[in-house]
């Protein structure tokens, strides 16, 4: 039992770490606001996820996001970016990890992530629309975006590039997977013990 903690705890601090180092490999899309970047460190928080659980997948997604606030900062002091990139992973993984919980294959896999990505596209949509972006404009002291400005940024945005990080991040798992499955399998055997 002790043993199987510490291999836990050792593996989740290495997701950790490989999802902080892919959070810095980030790029903006094209024609779409340039402070919304695609990054893949979501990819080990899913694999701690649906191997480990749901616990050891919120703790890789809140360790990558106070390692890169402690290390990069905030323009704002407030992390605020890093609370909405938390909210972010939550949205994604979670559902991923509830529907192939249930269904333990490439297709149930798939459905999940199809899923994930709804669910982080609206998501993040209600909640930018009422939390982040006018905790943006207050702490960063710019004009408080309201009516037209405010959903236009939303619904032209936000909601585009989540479905569009959603997709990219479908692709990569997908590949993954197929290469990991077996090693995906043995974890979740080990850990569901």
């Amino acid at each position: 039992m002790r043993n199987k903690k510490l291999q836990s705890m050792l593996v989740i601090g290495m997701l950790s770490s490989i999802s902080f180092i892919l959070m810095l490999f980030n790029f903006p899309l094209p024609a779409l606001p340039s402070f919304l970047k695609v990054d893949f460190s979501d990819v080990p928080a899913l694999i701690a996820a649906i191997t480990m659980g749901p616990a050891a997948g919120i703790l890789v997604a809140a360790f990558k996001n106070v390692l890169d606030w402690l290390l990069s900062g905030s323009p704002t002091g407030v992390p605020v970016g890093h609370l909405a990139n938390f909210t972010t992973s939550l949205l994604f993984i979670l559902p991923v990890y509830a529907i192939y919980r249930k269904a333990s294959s490439l297709r149930g896999l798939g459905f999940g992530l199809v899923a994930g990505t709804l669910s982080m596209a609206v998501g993040m949509s209600i909640l930018n629309f009422y939390v982040f972006l006018p905790m943006y404009t207050y702490f960063l002291n710019m004009p408080e975006m309201t009516g037209s400005a405010l959903i236009e940024s939303v619904v032209l945005g936000i909601l585009p590039f989540n479905v569009i990080k959603g997709l990219l991040l479908t692709a990569a798992v997908i590949l993954l997977f197929k290469s990991m499955q077996p090693w995906i399998e043995k974890q979740r055997a080990l850990y569901s013990q």
